[in-house]
This record gives C-alpha cells, structure tokens and sequence, in this order.
C-alpha cells in the first residue's frame, strides 16, 4: 500500500508528522509514504525509514517569480512526478489551501480533517473524505489522530517516537567532531522578532555554560542570526559558532551534544525528534499546543501578564524592564523573557541533564 504525504512547511509542522510515519509503519508494515515537502526541508522526511520517495515543491520560490516558474517548465515537472503514481490513500496532514491543491492534483483517494478543525476551511474543497481532530490536541497528537483514522489502526499515545534512522542522515558520523569534549548547542535563531531571547542572555549563559565545562555550539542562517552568535561567543574560546549547516549537519551537532538550549524555533522540534535533553524559551508564545513534544523536553513560560500574546510585534505597555551583566546596562525586550534568567535557565537546564542521565542508567 503506497500512500502520499502532503505537509510541505515548516521545519516544526514537517517534524511533528514523523510519530504519525512510526505509528502506521508498525500497524502495517506493507505501506510504503512518499512525501510533498518545501525543497528547503527535503532532508528530513528521508530520515524516517518508512519514507521511499520525497517530492520536493518549491511554493515559497514559486511565488516570487510565477512568470520564471512557468517558462522554465519547474511546476509542470513537479506535477509529473507527483502524478506519476496512484497513490492507494493521499493524505493533506497540512490543512492548508496550498497543500490541499497539491493533494488533489496526486492520483488517489484524498482525506484530511474536517473544516471545523483545520486552519483553512477551504482546503476541504479538495478533499475526498474528511476527519473531526479537536483544536485542543497537540499538533503531534493532531497528526497521529488523523493518521489512524484514515489507515485504520491504533496506537499507544503514551509512546512517542519518531523513528529517525540516523544511518539516513547525510553525513552521520558516530564519532564526536570535539572528542572527549562535552558541548551544546545553543538555538539562538528563530522567525518572530518577539520570539528573541536577549543577546545579553545568551551571551552570559554562555559563560556560564562553558566555566561548567561545556563547549558550546552556535548555529546561523543568515547575517543577523550570525551577528548573534559573534556577540555571543565574543571573549569566549570555548564557545564555538558553526560554519553555515544544511539541516543534516546541524542534526549531527544535537545528536552528538549533550543537550540544546533553544528559543521557539522549528530547530528545537529537530533537538526533540532526536530525544535530546531540550529546554525551549517561551516568550510571547504559548508551547501547549504546538511546543517541542517528546521526551526529555522542558518549557519555560513568561509570567509576565501579558504573555502568551501570541503576537509578533510587542504591544508591551507597562513601565521598562532592564537588566545588567559585566556593568553593562541594557532594556529586555521583548520584557516578557525577563523572568528568564540565564542562572535560572542553567539550573533547569542542568536538573535536565541529571534526569536525562538517571534514565540511562537506568535503561543500562
């Protein structure tokens, strides 16, 4: 049974399915997934050994030149490819209109959740039959739900795995790159300008982090991300910032670290799929629907009033919050991060790493 996948952004959306992949493949271990996803993001559904074929679409580059699109023939062999299979089952894990026009351009009986519980009723023009998934489920547990229904199984909700074969991944090397050196790796990135921890918190738990003992790794994409990471590392020889990593590379560092530190970032949903000790910054986001899910994950949430917002530009009203380290003075924004310390963060962060060790031991 062949069966196509259509969850073509984000990073996080794309990571959340994988438990969904685990869940049908041991239900049946006849089917076969190929899988519509962004080009950008084509690595990771290849990481999921039930996953034969991965389809890459480019909407995102699609849409800033449709005219370039159409003369270069790039859409019409994408559609090619996705039509040159009848699929038994395609099913639109997305929910979008995007997605759902991908799914019934395929060849096969096309499902997804019903317009009460999908965000864009649209979509469900496109669809065959439809699923009900309450809003109030986490997006995992969203995609698992919909998952069993459509190929008629159950499954253990109180077991999470997202079944990454690291022999898939480019690169993959079981031999740590910094030897007996013990590192982290610190996701400073992410999309939202009001989803930005401080600079000036990163940079001292990064000095705190390595007087401990640890090399810490920092991550970018693009300039700003990587005039972070040199404010961050400045003075600190143990901190290290990364040369420009594909998806695989960066997957290498978490798994070979000890743990990940991280803002709300679909990087962090990568740390968690990889079962690594994660503690996830939460500003003016809200983690219990859409946070990184999975074993060994803490959250740490605002208390300030007006958090979650949910907003990406900060409507703070109330009087400045400002902080200070190494005598120098400097305004929290957005405020609602200033109840996250980097002492306390490291404190959570290094309770974290002893539970994650006991279980080890443990399971030895």
């Amino acid at each position: 049974m062949r069966v196509l996948i259509v969850k073509v952004s984000s990073l996080g959306d794309i990571i959340h399915t994988l438990p969904a992949v685990t869940d049908a493949y041991r239900a049946h271990k006849d089917l076969v997934f190929d899988w519509v996803v962004e080009e950008n993001f084509a690595e990771v559904p290849s990481w999921h050994p039930a996953v034969d074929k991965v389809i890459p679409v480019a909407i995102r580059r699609w849409r800033r030149s449709l005219i370039k699109t159409y003369l270069n023939h790039e859409f019409r062999t994408f559609r090619k490819s996705l039509q040159g299979v009848h699929y038994d089952l395609v099913i639109d894990a997305q929910g979008l209109i995007k997605s759902g026009m991908i799914s019934r351009i395929s060849k096969g009986l096309t499902v997804g959740l019903s317009n009460r519980t999908i965000r864009e009723p649209m979509a469900t023009l496109f669809y065959n039959k439809v699923y009900s998934v309450p809003w109030t489920e986490h997006a995992v547990d969203r995609v698992r739900e919909l998952f069993s229904r459509a190929l008629q199984y159950e499954y253990d909700k109180d077991q999470i795995d997202y079944g990454i074969d690291l022999s898939k991944i480019q690169g993959f090397s079981s031999t740590k790159k910094y030897g007996k050196e013990k590192s982290l790796v610190f996701l400073h990135g992410t999309t939202w300008s009001t989803k930005h921890w401080p600079e000036h918190y990163w940079r001292q738990l990064a000095n705190i982090a390595t007087l401990e003992g640890y090399r810490v790794l920092l991550p970018w994409g693009d300039e700003s991300e990587k005039q972070r990471a040199d404010f961050i590392a400045a003075g600190n020889d143990l901190v290290t910032i990364l040369d420009k990593q594909s998806l695989s590379g960066l997957a290498n560092h978490i798994q070979q670290s000890e743990g990940v530190i991280a803002v709300d970032t679909g990087l962090g949903h990568m740390a968690a799929a990889l079962s690594k000790p994660t503690i996830s910054l939460y500003g003016p986001t809200d983690p219990g629907l859409s946070g990184t899910y999975g074993n060994m994950q803490l959250h740490l949430n605002s208390n300030l009033n007006c958090a979650p917002c949910v907003k990406k530009i900060c409507n703070y009203s109330g009087p400045g919050v400002t902080d200070e380290y190494d005598g120098q003075s400097f305004a929290v924004v957005p405020p609602c991060f200033s109840s996250h310390k980097p002492e306390m963060v490291w404190q959570q962060f290094k309770e974290l790493l002893g539970r994650s060790t006991a279980t080890q031991d443990l399971q030895l």
